[in-house]
């Protein structure tokens, strides 16, 4: 079962990159035996991109969960390349969207695939985008670490905290489950632009985009952190890189889809079991800032398998390094466009029907 949640997991990434269909039911062993490099076991092979004659300026922006991600590059591939500024933002997708498909912007990170209206923006614009997934998250229900009552959450429960129908309605915990204490409901999430709230509420609601709006938001996940950190009461999800930085102030609640309670950790991201919240993360690069050498060689430097162990730094966890291997070819070959319909969230990336 390990091994086949590998493989669905696995086949939308790599079918983005290298154009490979599905996963085979006979090749379990071959996938199992690879999983380790999932991980961040890097070849032997040297894919650093030094270039220290190097110089201009890379403009980033983007979502709160691949930040991270973008600093931790940014700051490793500066050590090698002095004479490159990398300025890293955060807009949350959808506003790194905005920015980036009026031109602002080289590269923006996304917590989601690219929609319809943005992938609009961007032709009106004239601004052709390069996709290249990156990492795999885990979003994190996190509670107070007073909370004793809240070991696990059904995907149901999490819904009838947050559909729309709640507003002013659901307002404490034992309205989510009776043994629960009757204490006030205090909600803390992203806010509109952020991609992972839209992939949330895709996941939990049944519609991306919509929720109660009567809960606190913020575009910068540290507030969230800090909100739920304060208050006994409180109930809040973001990026897992995000519970890891903060796991001595938060409590991290398992999820239960059906098949069991189960906890975000490298491994149950990484194996799709984490369900419906693991999801792949990407960056966008623009064709024409592509072209240039400060850019072409800091994005080769984030698609590198060696510096895998940058991105479990942060928390995240790395994709395979033959995916990361294809997803260069497709910056060098300037492939362009989204294999995803402009559908926005997805959920369940190794469904066989992608």
């Amino acid at each position: 079962m390990l091994a086949q949640k590998i493989c669905r997991a696995s086949v939308l990434i790599i079918a983005l990159v290298l154009g490979v269909g599905a996963c085979s039911r006979n090749q379990t062993s071959d996938t199992t035996s690879k999983f380790p490099q999932v991980l961040g076991e890097a070849e032997n092979v040297s894919y650093r991109e030094t270039g220290s004659q190097l110089s201009g300026e890379v403009k980033v922006d983007g979502s709160s969960t691949v930040l991270p991600i973008s600093q931790v590059m940014a700051a490793e591939f500066q050590k090698a390349n002095p004479g490159v500024k990398i300025t890293v933002g955060v807009s949350g997708t959808g506003g790194g969207f905005k920015k980036f498909c009026s031109g602002e912007t080289d590269i923006t990170g996304a917590s989601r695939p690219i929609k319809t209206v943005e992938m609009q923006q961007c032709q009106q614009n004239k601004v052709e985008y390069i996709e290249l997934p990156v990492a795999f998250d885990g979003l994190s229900v996190v509670v107070n670490q007073q909370n004793n009552f809240v070991q696990c959450l059904k995907v149901d429960e999490l819904k009838k905290m947050w559909e729309p129908a709640a507003q002013g309605k659901v307002t404490s915990w034992n309205q989510i489950r009776s043994s629960f204490p009757n204490q006030p409901l205090q909600l803390f999430g992203p806010d509109a632009e952020s991609g992972t709230y839209d992939y949330f509420t895709e996941a939990i609601v049944g519609e991306e985009a919509k929720s109660r709006s009567d809960y606190t938001s913020s575009k910068d996940d540290n507030n969230l952190v800090q909100g739920v950190a304060s208050n006994p009461n409180a109930i809040g999800f973001f990026g897992y890189a995000y519970y890891l930085k903060n796991r001595n102030r938060l409590k991290l609640v398992a999820v239960d889809s059906g098949y069991g309670c189960v906890k975000p950790s490298s491994q149950t991201i990484a194996d799709s079991s984490y369900q419906p919240l693991s999801r792949p993360v990407f960056i966008y690069v623009k064709k024409s800032a592509a072209n240039r050498p400060e850019v072409k060689a800091f994005t080769n430097f984030y698609l590198t398998p060696e510096n895998a162990n940058l991105v479990l730094q942060v928390g995240d966890v790395p994709l395979p390094n033959i995916t990361l291997r294809g997803a260069k070819s497709r910056l060098s070959q300037g492939r362009t466009g989204t294999v995803f319909g402009g559908r926005g969230s997805v959920i369940g990336v190794g469904r066989s029907e992608l």
